[in-house]
């Protein structure tokens, strides 16, 4: 039976009104504040659902300190540092070569359609690939359309974008930065403040749910939303595999119904709600925003040209058909699935 982690009760948040009585406490990694929308729309709702679906077997607990810095995660978990994490893909180049299907540009508007059709099209398409292997993987999501910010002025063409230094968050955005001619500098999120206070960055490519809540909407003048969106980012949230393999078979069912499409979904409408709050805040912060103008997202278009064969011949050497996901995954996330 999974027992509590190394962390007294005291370092622990516990999720929702569970039993004191719970058969199994689950441990969660957690590197970002408990306002986060991850963590209070997200992780938090799942791990009272856990409770509920176990019938108060199971309650989770997220951990009131970081464990370990952001790109550590994966591992921190496969090695039993903690039973339960999320992370991003991209935070580790290299490492997770599929999940870029969900990063390309132009994919939609809304983070709900994309996490949904995300999850789905990984079990068909991708999930044999085992590219998380050694933990059990919960479930897959994507934030809202990443849109571009900047510091001191507007964008509106490619050309006001030639050389400028913008934090990026890794994965596909980084070519995605790199074809549009801008000097990608790599940092976690919470860095973000920081890096543009001190101008060690000209700008950012963030989706507007994480300009207040970083409170880079005091430092950012000017938004420019791409329709469709200039690149997603891939989420992951995963399980020690001894942790998982310790459950009863009725827990590992009732868990399983509340994560995949389920959580994925969860994640989505906790993220697009967050994005609409985001760009309220930033009116009321005085931040201009604009969307790009047809002449700007065809500019954009050209210059990501043939930026799937990323994913694809990725998948190719995998033996997976890259094309017909991809396919699937836009038509399902434009069908709102």
């Amino acid at each position: 039976m999974p027992t509590l982690r190394a962390l007294s009760v005291a370092a622990l948040l516990t999720v929702g009104a569970t039993s004191a009585m719970a058969d199994t406490t689950l441990t969660v990694s957690n590197w970002l504040p408990p306002s986060h929308p991850i963590v209070r729309d997200i992780i938090i709702p799942w791990g009272e659902a856990v409770t509920e679906a176990t019938d108060g077997r199971v309650k989770v607990e997220v951990m009131a300190a970081p464990i370990g810095k952001p790109p550590a995660q994966y591992d921190l978990i496969h090695d039993g540092a903690a039973d339960i994490g999320f992370g991003v893909h991209g935070y580790t180049p290299n490492r997770f070569s599929l999940t870029t299907i969900a990063e390309v540009p132009f994919l939609g508007d809304s983070s709900e359609a994309l996490s949904v059709a995300y999850q789905e099209v990984f079990e068909e398409y991708l999930a044999g690939a085992n590219e998380h292997e050694g933990v059990k993987l919960l479930a897959l999501w994507t934030h809202g359309p990443g849109e571009i910010y900047m510091v001191a002025s507007p964008v509106e063409d490619i050309a006001d974008l030639k050389g400028k230094k913008m934090r990026v968050g890794g994965g596909l955005a980084n070519i995605v930065a790199e074809r549009l001619g801008i000097v990608p500098v790599s940092a976690p999120s919470p860095q973000v403040y920081e890096i543009l206070s001190n101008g060690v960055a000209d700008g950012i490519l963030f989706p507007p749910e994480s300009v207040p809540f970083f409170k880079i909407d005091t430092v950012v003048k000017h938004g420019t939303e791409v329709p469709g969106g200039l690149y997603n980012t891939s989420f992951f949230m995963i399980m020690n595999e001894d942790t998982w393999n310790g459950l009863s078979d009725e827990d590992k069912a009732a868990i399983d119904s509340v994560s995949g499409v389920e959580l994925a979904r969860r994640a989505g409408k906790a993220w697009d709600a967050a994005d609409a709050a985001g760009r309220k805040t930033m009116e009321t912060s005085g931040v201009a925003q604009t969307v790009a103008s047809e002449a700007f997202v065809e500019e954009i278009r050209g210059a990501l040209d043939g930026i799937d064969s990323v994913f694809i011949d990725a998948a190719a050497a995998k033996g997976i058909d890259g094309a017909a996901a991809l396919k699937a995954l836009r038509e399902k996330a434009a069908s709102g699935s």
